[in-house]
This record gives C-alpha cells, structure tokens and sequence, in this order.
C-alpha cells in the first residue's frame, strides 16, 4: 500500500482495514491485524497503527478481547457500507446534481449519461 498526503496515515490504514472487512476478507468477529502486525506490514511507528485500531474501535467496527486482540464487531460491514454511502452521497452526488443542474442537464439526459458510464 502507498500512502498519499491526503490523509493521515492511520486513516488510510483504518480505510484499509475497513475495505478489507467490506470485501469479507477479515469477517465478523474474527481477529482484526494487531498493533505490531501493522507497524510491521505498513513499516511504520506502531504508535500510528494503535491510532488506526482505536479509530475503528471509536467508530464500533472493531473490539477489543482482552489478552486476545481485536476483533471485527458483529454488523461493522453494514456500518461501513453505510458511512460510505452517506460519504459517497455528499461527496460524490450532491456535486454532480448541482453540476448537473447549473449545465441544465434534465434527469433524463443525466440518466443516460450514466448509464454510458456504467456500461463500459
């Protein structure tokens, strides 16, 4: 994985760790990458990864087992998924519609265009 200067680090490590439990490759309730096992995969302070792990933990989708690790939370793909559509909404679409409307595009024509888009 590359970093950009966008975000924070620990943000996209979270975003990562997120993705990989939308793709169901961490699953509900299973071992979430510790600590060490970020620093080490990401090659970096591992003061940063915990700041990624308590974000998610902040944001519900992992847990904590003591003297385990942490774990994916029951229901955190449906969380994310939700956080990303609202995100993917007020980032994404309410743009589009207001560049939509300012170039008079109707619902029709904008339809259509994106129906070309999702086609190829």
């Amino acid at each position: 994985m590359e970093f950009n200067d966008e975000k924070a680090i620990f943000v996209q490590i979270a975003e990562a760790i997120e993705n990989d439990i939308v793709r169901g490759i961490i699953d509900e309730d299973e071992r979430a990458p510790s600590t060490n096992e970020l620093a080490a995969r990401y090659e970096i302070n591992p003061n940063t990864a915990a700041k990624s792990l308590t974000l998610l933990t902040n944001d519900g989708i992992l847990y904590k087992k003591r003297g385990v690790g942490m774990f994916v939370s029951p229901g955190a793909r449906a969380v994310i998924i939700e956080k990303r559509k609202k995100r993917f909404n007020d980032e994404y679409l309410l743009p589009l519609l207001r560049e939509a409307r300012l170039l008079g595009l109707d619902r029709d024509e904008l339809c259509r265009m994106l129906d070309e888009l999702w086609q190829k």
